[in-house]
């Protein structure tokens, strides 16, 4: 299983993930994704976010802000939509975007867990996981204050 594999089935196990992606905000394109549905075309909406990394990355170099991105928060009425750049390798411009069910999910803890996720995704020797299990219980063990 490949590393993009394994982080998209971690992430695809936190409490009310609706969808999520690998993207490479650089290109716009997709390198894999789980979840959306008829309604919510993920094909699109992730690649449509490349656009808000470069745009918030260009403001702030133009600030002269020397920071880096932890994440970026969109809140709608039912949604949370979380974007975490993967820091990294500089060459590769990947972020994950995470599509949370408001009434389902705890976003303190979807951010903790995507943080998690992200910082062993690109690790300089990546630390394999073990896979979700296949009966539907979360990736994080009980007894973590996850549920």
């Amino acid at each position: 299983m490949s590393n993009i594999e394994l982080a998209l089935d971690m992430a695809g196990n936190i409490k009310g993930a609706f969808a999520v992606a690998v993207v490479d905000y650089d290109s716009g394109m997709t390198l894999g994704s789980r979840g959306g549905s008829p309604e919510f075309d993920l094909e699109v909406a992730a690649p449509g976010n490349s656009d808000v990394v470069r745009t918030k990355l260009d403001l702030m170099e133009k600030l002269g802000l020397r920071e880096t991105i932890e994440d970026i928060l969109i809140t709608l009425d039912t949604q949370y939509h979380l974007i975490r750049p993967v820091r990294g390798n500089p060459d590769e411009k990947l972020f994950f975007y995470l599509v949370l069910n408001r009434a389902q999910a705890n976003l303190a803890m979807a951010r903790r867990d995507l943080r998690m996720i992200e910082q062993q995704f690109y690790m300089g020797n990546p630390v394999v996981a073990p896979r979700p299990p296949a009966d539907g219980q979360a990736f994080f063990p009980a007894g973590t204050g996850h549920r």
